[in-house]
Order: C-alpha cells, then structure tokens, then sequence
C-alpha cells in the first residue's frame, strides 16, 4: 500500500491529471463493450441471420471500443505534443464504424434483424462513441461539434433510402445528436482541459527558472558596476607603470603600482560588501522575495509578518536567511500549492515558521530532517546567534521549518554581526589591513623587480 501510494504521490499534479484522464477513456472500452455488446446478447433470440449471429456483433463492438480506446490514448499524445495526429488511426475507426452501421440497417431492413431496437442501441452507440473519441484529434471546437449533426443526419438519410422508415429516420438522428453531443462535450472538454493543465505546468515551472535568473542577473550587474571601473583603472595604471620601468623612471612607476595597490584594496572591500549585501539577507526584503517568487510559481503564499518585533541585525540577517532558503526549498522539492510563513515573539525569542503543503504523504513525521547543505548551513548560520532549526515532514503532506532566536543573542552572536572581530581591537585592524606573508613577499619581490 506504501509503494502504491509513493507511485501516486510522487507524481506531479499534471502528471495525476493525465493519469487519471487516460484511465477515463480506457475505461470507456469496457463500458462500451458492456453497453452495446450486451444489446445482441440479451436479444440474442431475435437474431435469425447464420453468417452474423449474435457472437459476431458482439465481437464486432470489442473491436470498435479496442479501436476507439487506442485513438485516444494517441490522440491525448499528439494534443500534449509529444506525437503526429493519428489521422489513419481516425480513418480506420470511421471506416469500421461506418460499415458496421451500414451493415446493421441493411440486416434489419431484410429482416435478417428482426428487433429494430437491437440495431437502434448498436448503431447510435458505435456512432457515438465514434463521435466522442474522434473529437479528440479537432483543434478547434467548431469542427467536433460539427461533426456530430452531420453525422446525424448521415445515418438518417440512409435509414430513410433503404426504405426502414420515417420515424425510425428520425429516432437514429435524434438518437445520435443526443448522444454524440454528449460524449463529443465530454471527451472534448477533458482534452482540452489536459492541454491547459500541462501548459500551466509548464508555465510556473518557467517563471520560477526566470525568477532564479532574474536574481543572477541582479547579482552580477551589482559586481560590473563595482568593479568595473576599478578593474580599468588598475590595468591602465599597471601598463603606466610598466611604460615608467622601461624608461628608467622607477619612482614614478612605484608610485603608480602604489596606487594600483591601494585599488585593489579597496576593490577587495567594495566585493566584500556585495557579498555580504547578497549574502546577509535583510529580512523584510526575503518576506516580499519570498512572496513574489512562490506568486509566479502559481504557490498561493500567507504572511504572518510580526509587526512591531524589533530584531537586531543579526538575528534579522539569520532569519532573512531562513526564509531565503526554505523557499528555495520548496520551489524546488515536492509539489506546494500553499506555503505560510510567520513570524511571532514568544517569551523572549522570536519564533520563525515556513509550512508548505508539498511534501508526500508517505513521509514519517517521526524524526526531523538532518541531511542536506542548506539545512546544514542554516543551523551553522543560526548557532551563531544562539537559535536552533527544526525542519521535517509533518502529518497531512506538510512540511515545516522552523527557527528560533533569541532576542538577545549572547557575545559570540555579536561578535559574528561585527565580522568576527570588535571595532575598537587594533591589532585585528592591522592583522586584518595586512597582507598575509605570501602576499608581502610577492608584492616585495615584483617591487624589487621593478626597481
């Protein structure tokens, strides 16, 4: 039972729409052997013909339902574009449908057929469902329900010229436009209703991916616009320098490598700070990302701000944090449709919680959730601030992270929000202005070079 209900949830609403499509129509099959090939067996008394007896007629409708089973599982392949319309599949089945009908009407106009009601039920049920599968390979609506008086009217003129009789005439047209409208409305309506399911799967799956670029684009244009204009200046002030050396002025040429160095140092800072910008999240800014970003991936997303809670900057950061992370998560694992995500003060902590509705119902609630480099890297970047993160799956398909800080994180939480070194320490200064040894001796021995 576990294994049935992982192959099922495991599958994307898509996917369980055309399942469930697709066993629709095959299920048709057997209906329609049960209703038409049951009207010869329960009449079987009134058919007198040696050649056509009872089990043929019978197999004649097992045929036609297979037929019209395999046209449309085709059929639902070439309206989701994965193969050519089954034209000569089509042309068969109106073939075989067309000379069973005609068949029948002229058995029971030589009496072979004896009860008209056995070749009513027959024909307009095989025209019928002909209608209903063939409105599977139209593109446009007016085409299936067009074909369907057509049809109609088709079968009433050949039962009036073989002479069967004017209100038999009429009883087959009527008989054919109820049912044929009925089954061309159902069957149309649940492919098209597959084609647009698929498609808006398709379509968040890419407004996510946009999303996702969307924010790699906003990251390097930040890094162009910082270093851009530094990385020029340093080439032209080397290629100075270089021009300087070869004739002879070296002060000159140390002077501009001074100033090179002097750029590079403060490029290095100016990246830094992009970094940390992209890396440090602000949290409000993460709630309203969080919220356009599960929007244009069709997740209907609930905000439980906090107003009014005042967190300091590093707790905000860790948090801004959780929030970028959880809704990564859920973008890319399970199958959301919902996400809420809240934020409450309770007795001195501040109390974080992303819950989605996307994970399997097959997944024990039992144990949290322990693997995984993101979760990995948040319970770091919360421990840093004394906070902890709970993350798993929980009863009813849900899965739920939840993070709690204190609102007064403890020394090690401050000293991480300041880079990990106070600002009044002089030597962390210097250690940290300083080049590391391999650093000074190549900058010394480029300069003795250059000298």
């Amino acid at each position: 039972m576990s294994r049935l209900t992982r192959w099922w949830s495991g599958r994307s609403s898509a996917a369980k729409v055309e399942l469930y499509t697709r066993w629709t129509f095959h299920v048709f099959a057997p209906l329609e052997v049960i209703a038409l090939g049951g009207i010869p067996v329960s009449r079987g008394d009134d058919i007198r013909l040696d050649t056509l007896d009872t089990p043929a007629l019978f197999l004649l409708v097992c045929v036609h339902a297979v037929l019209s089973a395999v046209l449309a599982s085709r059929a639902l392949d070439w309206g989701l574009g994965r193969r050519e319309r089954p034209v000569r599949l089509a042309a068969a089945l109106i073939a075989l449908t067309g000379s069973a009908t005609l068949a029948v009407l002229v058995l029971l106009r030589t009496g072979a057929l004896a009860d008209s009601s056995v070749v009513a039920g027959v024909a307009v049920g095989l025209v019928s469902f002909t209608l209903g599968h063939l409105s599977l390979c139209l593109p446009k609506v007016k085409h299936m329900l067009g074909t369907v008086p057509v049809a109609a009217v088709g079968v009433g003129a050949v039962v009036a010229l073989l002479g069967i009789g004017l209100p038999e005439a009429v009883g087959f047209t009527v008989g054919i436009l109820f049912g044929g409208t009925g089954l061309v409305g159902a069957c149309g309506f649940s492919g098209w209703l597959l084609r647009i399911v698929w498609e808006l799967e398709r379509s968040r799956e890419l407004k996510a991916r946009l999303a996702v670029a969307e924010e790699r684009l906003r990251f390097g244009r930040d890094l162009h616009d910082v270093m851009g204009r530094n990385l020029s200046v340093i080439a032209l002030k080397s290629e100075l320098a270089v021009q300087l050396a070869r004739r002879g002025r070296a002060e000159g040429a140390v002077d501009q490598m001074t100033e090179v160095q002097r750029i590079a140092r403060e490029s290095q800072r100016e990246v830094r700070d992009v970094v940390r910008g992209y890396r440090e999240a602000d949290l409000r800014v993460e709630l309203e990302g969080a919220r356009g970003v599960l929007a244009a991936a069709g997740i209907a997303c609930a905000m439980e701000p906090g107003g009014g809670i005042e967190l300091p900057g590093a707790v905000q950061s860790a948090l801004g944090w959780v929030v970028r992370e959880a809704t990564t998560n859920v973008l890319r694992h399970g199958d959301a449709k919902q996400c809420r995500i809240s934020l409450r003060e309770e007795d001195g902590w501040v109390r974080l919680t992303v819950d989605n509705d996307g994970a399997p119902e097959s997944a024990s609630p039992a144990a949290p959730v322990t693997g995984g480099s993101g979760l990995a890297g948040l319970r770091e970047r919360l421990a840093a601030v004394d906070g902890t993160l709970d993350a798993g799956p929980r009863r009813g398909g849900r899965f739920r992270v939840t993070a709690r800080i204190p609102l007064r994180p403890g020394p090690a939480a401050d000293a991480s929000a300041n880079g990990g070194a106070s600002t009044d320490a002089p030597e962390a200064v210097r250690a940290q202005a300083a080049p590391a040894p391999e650093a000074r001796s190549v900058a010394g021995g480029v300069t003795k070079e250059i000298v």
